[in-house]
């Protein structure tokens, strides 16, 4: 439960290409605002300030995102030939991460495939929320689908909640923080999805929990250590074990890599990847605008 600060950055992988770093919860990643002092950014150059690029704004390229609220595994490329070689794992969807969360509520189902569309919020109040398809103002949905698999049951502060791994199969902003919440089982902790109500407890239960990117020149395979422990956290009391991290992440994995090979007959898998498609227009913008402050080296 210690607050972030410039110290106490920890890293989980390192080679001259990249950084893995377990990024503390409520902390960004980066900020132009002067009265954050402590973010991700400011930890690297902090440790690292001989790493730091001044060619580009924040001093380092982030391959992906997390929320403010969300702690874990984050990857930090080194250079811009580096952070090319990451994107093209993310773009042809070779990237496989996992995330902890405890949820609301007691989880019946013991694995699921979340797959509501998911779309921007234009409602008066909302628009800095996403919202699944069907709700009212929710425009530009967008395929999304997520694993659920329950771990544990168990009491959060007497209440009912679940201990599960989720797998996001797509990238949309907050994509699990609202599938959870849409199916009736919200983050503890999600301030935002859970409009204002869920704000006693002293972080967002949302933890970035494994990342593999298997990049052309070195496969970057990390896990941040689970956070949601009882001796971390006495107020989570587990219950009930359905099933371990390790068996979990192990089914994951197995079948995140035979998705290359020919499905097993008879009986179908749960988990699909998203088929593989041509880089549109929109994406490849997205890209270059990722990658236009980053000059050759």
């Amino acid at each position: 439960m210690e607050p972030g600060s410039m110290e106490n950055l920890c890293i989980l992988y390192q080679s001259p290409d990249f950084l893995v770093v377990n990024k503390h919860w409520d902390i960004r990643i980066d900020s132009k605002m002067w009265y954050e002092k402590v973010t991700v950014q400011s930890q690297l150059k902090h440790r690292f300030p001989e790493l730091a690029d001044p060619d580009t704004y924040y001093g380092f390229r982030f391959c992906h995102q997390l929320d403010f609220s969300t702690s874990g595994a984050l990857c930090v490329a080194l250079s811009k030939e580096a952070a090319g070689r990451a994107y093209k794992c993310f773009k042809e969807r070779t990237v496989t991460k996992a995330y902890l969360a405890l949820v609301r509520g007691s989880v019946t189902q013991s694995c699921m495939t979340i797959t509501l569309a998911i779309g921007k919020n234009t409602q008066e109040g909302l628009t800095h929320m996403m919202c699944v398809e069907g709700t009212e103002g929710c425009e530009n949905e967008k395929p999304c689908q997520t694993y659920l698999t329950v771990l544990q049951h168990g009491l959060y502060k007497g209440e009912p909640v679940t201990k599960v791994l989720l797998q996001p199969l797509t990238g949309r902003t907050h994509q699990l923080r609202v599938h959870c919440s849409a199916l009736g089982y919200p983050i503890v902790g999600d301030f935002t999805y859970s409009f204002k109500k869920d704000n006693d407890p002293y972080r967002m239960m949302l933890h970035a929990y494994y990342l593999r990117i298997p990049t052309d020149h070195e496969l970057i395979e990390v896990t941040a250590p689970d956070p949601f422990q009882p001796e971390m956290d006495p107020n989570w009391t587990p219950t009930e074990i359905m099933k371990s991290l390790s068996e979990a992440m192990a089914n994951l994995i197995n079948k995140a890599f035979s998705m290359e090979g020919p499905e097993p007959e008879g009986k179908a898998e749960p988990l699909k990847l998203v088929e593989k498609k041509r880089e549109t227009e929109e994406e490849r913008a997205v890209c270059q605008q990722w990658l236009a402050e980053w000059p050759g080296e």
